[in-house]
């Protein structure tokens, strides 16, 4: 088995070179500008995938879900940003295939995730919504205080 994958490992980069050259061949200075484009978006894919990752995990945090989704979400994204800025046909195939797989929730045992569910209470929520939310009670003291004659120091 660590004998096929590394004929793999081994096997790609050459199969990429040939199909960029026969590409090369067929369609010349498009195959140039396809690269450069696909290599750009990569790159915008990276760099929006970073800026947005504190954004999407503090989403997720105060929405009481789970953030290993949201996490297996972004290093999702950034591989493919990787594989997007690599020069190849078939390593954007591999990106784009890997952009179009949807994340489905991390496979967690019942227990865990009940567990996780019953301890985790997110802040600014209540557990329980008071009877009536529309009143607010409570006193209040007014002080006036003359700032001329009694400054703070």
């Amino acid at each position: 088995m660590r004998f096929l994958i590394g004929l793999i490992l081994l096997a790609f980069p050459f199969a990429e070179i040939f199909l960029l050259v026969d590409l090369a061949h067929k369609y010349g200075w498009w195959l140039l500008f396809y690269l450069v484009v696909i290599g750009f978006l990569g790159l915008q894919l990276i760099k929006g995938e970073k800026l947005l990752l504190s954004a999407k995990m503090m989403q997720s945090l105060s929405a009481g879900d789970n953030p290993i989704k949201t996490m297996l979400g972004s290093a999702r994204n950034m591989v493919a940003g990787v594989l997007l800025i690599i020069p190849g046909v078939i390593s954007d195939i591999i990106a784009v295939i890997l952009l179009l797989i949807p994340i489905s929730k991390p496979s967690l045992s019942s227990a865990n995730n009940a567990q996780y569910q019953e301890t985790y209470q997110p802040r600014g929520r209540p557990s329980a919504k008071a009877a009536n939310d529309d009143v607010i009670e409570g006193e209040y003291v007014e002080i006036k205080e003359d700032f001329d004659k009694n400054p703070r120091k």
